[in-house]
């Protein structure tokens, strides 16, 4: 694991879109959430940004935006191969680490429907459901409360929803 790097921008876009073609959206949809898929080297440069890497590599990745207490998920995408094998509870794990030496709180978790089940698993809570393109879809909105802790704490599946 290690913090991603501005250089890392286009491999990082790569798998936001070979993830979410993994759950069979049509390459219509794919285009139109486009600009939300692509990571820009200024946004990686600006927030918290981490991959897992194989073989110098990022196989999967989250980045946080906001400030304080609350933060939100904007990206967690796990390459399709390596979807089944651990490495998105890994990342999990490290995110919560990760916020609890920022002092954060909250996280807000606006999430793909197919993944609802793995952050609820991870200690998640559905709070609602907040507006998506194309008009008319939503995406399932959670909220995981990050209780203080060690970092030694942080194992999957201990957080209590909000």
């Amino acid at each position: 694991m290690r913090r991603a790097r501005p250089s890392d921008s286009d491999e990082l876009t790569r798998i936001a879109h070979a993830a979410k073609r993994h759950w069979g959206y049509s390459e219509q949809l794919i285009r139109l959430w486009e600009p939300d898929l692509t990571l820009r080297p200024g946004f990686v440069a600006r927030q918290p940004a981490y991959c897992a890497v194989e073989r110098s590599r990022p196989v999967a990745f989250y980045a946080l935006s906001g400030r304080g207490r609350c933060r939100e998920l904007e990206h967690m995408w796990v390459h399709p191969r390596r979807i089944g094998s651990g490495v998105g509870t890994l990342l999990f794990a490290h995110l919560i680490n990760r916020l609890r030496i920022m002092g954060v709180t909250r996280l807000r978790i606006a999430s793909d429907p197919n993944a609802e089940g793995f952050y609820i698993r991870m200690g998640a809570r559905r709070v609602g459901d907040v507006a998506s393109k194309p008009a008319g879809r939503a995406l399932p909105l959670l909220i995981l409360r990050v209780p203080a802790g060690s970092r030694s704490d942080a194992s999957p599946g201990r957080h209590r929803a909000a």
